[in-house]
């Protein structure tokens, strides 16, 4: 596709299938202001309400600026490193003596939904509700084949998100805690506050992206050097070299493949013209791999000199997988921390981690993607 048809009119999802680094990188950019995301209100409101991503200009803006905060620098490294560093560890307390686990259904998929809910100073008891609320809503976003009953399960989310979220928001106006929950409800800028709606709309967005991304991230990360055993070896004895295993999976494997956006006028690509009003899909994996901007793309390399890592998690990072510009991922900062810490505690603690016999990993999804599992042998704690 990136070679002979960059520009795909795709009939199933009624949408322009986008494959080349240049134009994903322009769409996302969105420099001249020739693309939207009005498409959000059919493919992500349903479930989430309406949400900051929807939002443009001021609005974008003001709103964008009162949830930031938590997410870099001082607030999150003083704040909420603390907490990421012991829901990690409990995680980790769980198995380590057992001598095998399964680093995505022990770990992965476990790990950034606790640490949110933590942050929110919401029960962590109530994580199977949270996982099944964030595997519909991602379900939901990927349904490329319109399922209704996939439709249905998301849709009944949004209304019991609602339902389990919105008592907790009322009460925390009344009562705030030391929680980003809490900080939500009182943040203010020029007069403006978030509503309820507004809160539970952001909280819904964070349990999905914040869930579901940095789960495949963790899985493809370990599937990645587990893979790699120069590259494991290398990462187990500098971990210095742990951003840059993070950078090139994202940029080698993303947790999220596509990501849409909408035509605000006619527009022409590399590979054609897009009408106004058109849903243009960026197909992230295609980009990332695209041989014009990366020497041998398909090979996972953590030394590669043409991925910029001091940058990777900035607005500024040259591969595709959080988005750019005015809509770049607003927690690349917190999956970062999130991934350092667990891939240096998972370190520390199980030094001889490696794949089960005969086990090969499997990329799973269409929308996010990953090891849906990753059995892993090591020696238990204390022998």
């Amino acid at each position: 596709m990136r070679e002979s048809a960059p520009l795909i009119w795709h009939e199933a999802t009624r949408s322009y299938l986008v494959s080349r680094y240049e134009d994903v990188q322009r769409i996302f950019r969105d420099r001249n202001g020739e693309f939207t995301t009005d498409n959000y209100a059919w493919q992500i409101e349903p479930v989430h309400g309406r949400t900051i991503l929807q939002l443009d200009g001021r609005e974008h803006a003001v709103r964008r600026a009162l949830v930031a905060p938590a997410f870099r620098g001082a607030e999150l490294r003083e704040r909420f490193l603390p907490v990421i560093e012991r829901d990690s560890r409990e995680l980790i307390d769980a198995f380590r003596h057992a001598g095998s686990a399964d680093l995505v259904a022990d770990y992965a998929t476990r790990f950034p939904v606790n640490v949110i809910a933590d942050m929110l100073g919401l029960d962590k008891a109530d994580h199977p509700r949270f996982h099944r609320w964030y595997t519909s809503v991602v379900a939901f976003l990927g349904n490329l084949s319109g399922d209704p009953e996939v439709r249905a399960a998301g849709e009944r989310t949004r209304v019991e998100f609602a339902a389990y979220m919105l008592p907790i928001i009322r009460a925390r106006r009344e009562n705030p805690g030391d929680d980003l929950l809490s900080t939500l409800c009182a943040a203010e800028i020029d007069g403006v506050r978030m509503s309820d709606e507004d809160i539970r709309a952001f909280c819904s967005l964070l349990l999905a992206a914040g869930g579901e991304t940095t789960d495949r991230a963790i899985a493809s990360l370990f599937a990645n050097l587990l893979r790699h055993p120069d590259q494991f070896a290398a990462v187990r004895a500098d971990r210095g070299l742990i951003p840059r295993a993070f950078a090139e999976t994202l940029r080698h494997t993303p947790p999220v493949h596509m990501i849409m956006r909408q035509s605000a006028a006619e527009v022409t690509l590399s590979g054609g013209t897009v009408p106004p009003g058109a849903t243009v899909t960026c197909l992230i994996g295609a980009a990332n791999r695209d041989e014009t901007r990366y020497r041998d793309p398909d090979r996972f390399d953590i030394r590669r000199d043409d991925l910029t890592t001091t940058t990777a998690f900035s607005a500024a990072a040259d591969h595709l997988a959080f988005a750019l510009g005015r809509h770049f991922c607003v927690g690349a900062l917190l999956a970062k921390a999130e991934v350092e810490t667990g891939v240096n505690q998972l370190l520390d603690a199980l030094p001889d981690l490696r794949l089960a016999d005969g086990f090969e990993p499997v990329e799973r999804g269409v929308f996010t993607r990953g090891p849906r599992s990753l059995p892993v042998r090591f020696t238990p704690a204390g022998f």
